[in-house]
């Protein structure tokens, strides 16, 4: 498929050298702007450095070049303590997404993320991929002619992680593959984990509910214990009786059951998505004996 390189966004997951001539957002995690200001046939260059922000752009016309070039922090060591490299990127499309039609170029073939949305149509999910390192990989936004361009606005959300979330992404219509996201933390796994979630909650299933629209798996918790986190994700009238809602992969087959667990997980556009989630007794265990051996990756207040 031939797009000309005038109508795309580009937003790469690599630094680049033309940085001189890209414009920058106050904050460097999100950028608004309006396609009536472009000179016709002409690219604004952008350049984002934030893990996550979002992007605006309203009447879409002509072009805009964004390259997302984030300070990963050091969590991106994989969970077993060493780096792969690799990137999981994660677009979430507004529900009024119009105007433009983003794609995933990979080695060259471009693959449609999200269409110029009809007024009828359903809106679409959220979309992730993963980049190996030396990968060329790229997102285009391209524009698409309308007469009347006053209620257009191509808008998202991104989301980049190191390769410790990988087991944690969401792709309606998968691109990269969640094959090993339903396996049982080992050990390594779990302490790592511990450490470098966005919640760490000891808790109980109260019910397993099913999102629909997401294809997911809703775990509703009563925590007994809040260790952290990172929003004010599980809340309630008092420090024991706090509750939230943690999601989870439909085709891991979740169900309500008795007994106290550890629930550990990213946050994912706003919402708790699970990681390692081990009975808490047998948390307990593999932390008691990482202790005595002093192999802990950092403490953790246990009982």
């Amino acid at each position: 498929m031939a797009i000309s390189w005038i109508y795309k966004v580009w937003i790469l997951l690599l630094p680049i050298v033309d940085c001189a001539l890209s414009s920058y957002s106050e904050d460097q995690c999100s950028w608004r702007g309006s396609g009536l200001s472009q000179q016709q046939g002409s690219v604004e260059q952008i350049s984002l450095h934030c893990s996550e922000g979002a992007l605006d752009w309203l009447y879409p016309k002509g072009a805009l070049r964004l390259t997302l070039s984030p300070r990963l922090p050091s969590a991106a060591v994989g969970p077993g303590g060493s780096s792969s490299g690799l990137i999981t990127a994660c677009v979430k499309p507004s529900e009024h997404f119009h105007g433009a039609q983003l794609y995933l170029e990979r080695d060259g073939v471009l693959e449609l993320l999200v269409g110029d949305r009809l007024e009828e149509s359903p809106p679409t999910r959220v979309r992730c991929f993963s980049r190996l390192p030396g990968e060329k990989v790229a997102l285009f936004l391209q524009a698409t002619p309308h007469q009347d361009i006053s209620r257009r606005i191509a808008s998202f959300r991104y989301e980049l992680r190191g390769d410790w979330t990988v087991r944690l992404s969401l792709d309606s219509n998968p691109i990269s593959s969640n094959e090993g996201a339903c396996r049982p933390c080992n050990n390594t796994e779990l302490l790592m984990a511990v450490c470098t979630s966005d919640f760490v909650v000891r808790g109980n299933i109260e019910a397993v509910d099913e999102d629909s629209e997401l294809r997911a798996a809703v775990i509703k918790v009563s925590t007994t214990r809040v260790f952290r986190q990172k929003y004010a994700l599980f809340t309630g009238t008092g420090r024991l009786t706090l509750s939230g809602e943690i999601r989870t992969l439909l085709q891991c087959g979740v169900r309500p059951g008795a007994g106290s667990f550890l629930f550990t997980g990213r946050i994912h556009f706003g919402e708790a998505w699970l990681g390692c989630a081990p009975r808490y007794k047998d948390f307990l265990q593999a932390y008691t004996q990482a202790k005595l051996v002093q192999q802990l990756p950092c403490e953790l207040a246990v009982d």
